[in-house]
């Protein structure tokens, strides 16, 4: 790797990759890999160690808190984006999430081609995110498993087999600086914003990019043969919003662009009581014969989610809400109250996940310190050893989940949502700010209660066991609406389709109307899955680099 100060350029690069995220470094490191005569040029509007404040996070205005983080919860600027805070699950999108189905609305513009045609990548991806092997669902006969997630469960409506893998967790800035360091054909360019892209001719192709210096505010031109938008959904919808020139061998900017804005559901609104042996119960972590973590989690089947219409949804086995001390837990207490506490709290996690542990309050004090004390050594010992675990080894513990002897568990749930027009990013009267409206539609809402309502059916078909609501039937829905909060899953603003009628990028991610422009971000993705989408756009990201 080259860095390059910014009056330094060569006359023209073969690829040009602006944002070093995930899905940016993926792309430029696979390419590279793949092309090792071309010259790549990385553009990163951060730092090389990162950089926090900054006037395009500042430019962001979210036009509903309540169920939107705020800007600087929500991505990181600086090598490895966002990254640098990732949790480090790594989920892959189902086959129903290619599915046409009613609940969402014609919101589905991809197929089960796409997926066919991202599996061989699938394995290069798990490399990149160090998450070990391709396999997202467990085989009956995996001796690392109990076989069931609980004693008497039995797939059929319910599915207990699908899982999540879990990364290092893998900060793409520190782990693959030496291997940028270490290439002979990828220049990186820290500190500058993409600002212009030229008016694409007849045939076209766009011949260069104006690029701002985030310091002096200079500005200077790079000419590439292929531009890739790999900044984030954030910024790469703004980038377009303002390039609506890149459109112009179309009628019109297609109309879905900013639109279709997507994230997740999520929260607890019950707890699961198991029939059987809680000691055969694997509600935590499990390790594959990689060493690499994994989850089981409840998800309906493809079946049962077309029938009953119903949008895709996983539910995983969790401790209770640590901010209320009725859970009478002194190990949760105490974590409870270090997250609360000034500069260790910060450390600990980050500010997003930190506020949906301790709902942003300080609540009831007194009863959490008696936690405490009544469970002393345990409540030490227990989070001084998830500490060392968590912080103190290369291959982190990846969250906390403590065993129940009574063998009842909180639910925690992570839902799609329709993919609603009036879910959108769009420039402000000044043309550079971004607003973002999002909140959650009743259909979503109503999913997230029938899923429930399935899975308490199953289980008690199963003889397996039953679901306890924390809340009144009608109070269930608004709790739902009042406590789930994204803005950390962003998908949909610039979405893959078959024609710019219904998307913004084809199926091989080219900005429609342009031949060189290209878009790798969560912004393509059409729906929003049960999963993060974190690993699917890292698979596409290989996919990109293989392709063109």
């Amino acid at each position: 790797m080259t860095i390059l100060p910014v009056n330094i350029l060569k006359s023209d690069y073969d690829l040009c990759v602006i944002g070093s995220g995930p899905a940016g470094l993926i792309l430029a490191l696979e390419y590279a890999r793949l092309n090792k005569n071309h010259q790549v040029l990385l553009l990163e509007y951060g730092d090389e160690q990162g950089t926090h404040k900054n006037d395009l996070d500042d430019s962001i205005l979210v036009a509903n808190p309540l169920n939107h983080h705020e800007p600087y919860e929500c991505t990181n600027k600086g090598l490895g984006g966002t990254s640098a805070t990732w949790g480090g699950r790594c989920v892959m999108y189902d086959e129903v999430d290619f599915i046409e189905r009613e609940i969402v609305q014609g919101g589905c513009t991809w197929s089960l081609d796409l997926l066919a045609e991202c599996k061989p990548y699938l394995g290069i991806a798990c490399e990149y995110f160090e998450c070990g092997q391709p396999e997202f669902q467990l085989s009956s006969g995996s001796p690392w498993t109990r076989g069931r997630i609980a004693e008497g469960f039995v797939e059929g409506d319910i599915l207990d087999s699908v899982v999540e893998r879990w990364s290092m967790p893998t900060r793409f800035g520190r782990r693959y600086s030496q291997e940028l360091h270490d290439s002979n054909n990828i220049s990186v360019m820290f500190g500058v914003e993409a600002r212009t892209f030229a008016t694409p001719g007849k045939d076209g192709n766009i011949g260069s990019l104006t690029v701002r210096e985030r310091s002096s505010k200079r500005e200077f031109s790079i000419n590439a043969g292929k531009f890739v938008i790999a900044a984030g959904t954030q910024e790469t919808t703004r980038l377009l919003l303002r390039n609506t020139q890149v459109f112009s061998n179309l009628d019109s900017p297609p109309d879905s662009l900013g639109r279709y804005y997507q994230g997740h559901l999520s929260g607890k609104i019950a707890s699961v009581q198991f029939h059987g042996d809680p000691k055969k119960t694997e509600y935590g972590l499990l390790k594959d014969p990689d060493n690499i973590y994994v989850r089981r989690r409840f998800q309906l089947s493809t079946e049962v989610l077309k029938q009953q219409n119903l949008l895709n949804s996983a539910i995983w086995l969790d401790n209770p809400l640590y901010h209320d001390p009725i859970h009478g837990s002194g190990a949760l207490s105490m974590f409870y109250l270090a997250m609360i506490t000034p500069v260790i709290g910060s450390k600990l996690a980050p500010r997003a996940i930190a506020n949906s542990i301790t709902k942003g309050k300080i609540y009831k004090l007194p009863q959490h310190i008696w936690n405490v004390i009544k469970g002393l050594p345990v409540s030490v010992i227990t989070p001084a050893l998830i500490f060392y675990r968590r912080y103190c080894v290369e291959r982190k513990l990846p969250q906390i989940f403590l065993y129940n002897p009574q063998n009842r568990y909180a639910l925690h749930f992570h839902s799609e949502q329709v993919p609603s027009r009036e879910n959108r990013m769009q420039l402000a009267s000044d043309g550079e700010s971004l607003e973002i409206h999002y909140s959650y539609a009743d259909e979503d809402v109503e999913s997230v209660v029938r899923t429930h309502k399935i899975l308490d059916d199953w289980l008690q078909k199963c003889g397996c066991g039953h679901l306890e609501y924390w809340y009144p039937p009608g109070e269930v829905r608004n709790q739902i609406r009042q406590n789930s909060k994204d803005g950390v899953h962003q998908s949909g603003t610039t979405r893959m389709a078959d024609s710019p009628d219904s998307g913004v990028v084809d199926r091989n991610l080219r900005v429609w109307g342009c031949q060189n422009l290209f878009v790798c971000s969560g912004s393509v993705l059409p729906t929003s899955s049960q999963a993060n989408p974190t690993f699917m756009t890292g698979v596409l990201a290989v996919r990109l680099a293989n392709n063109i």
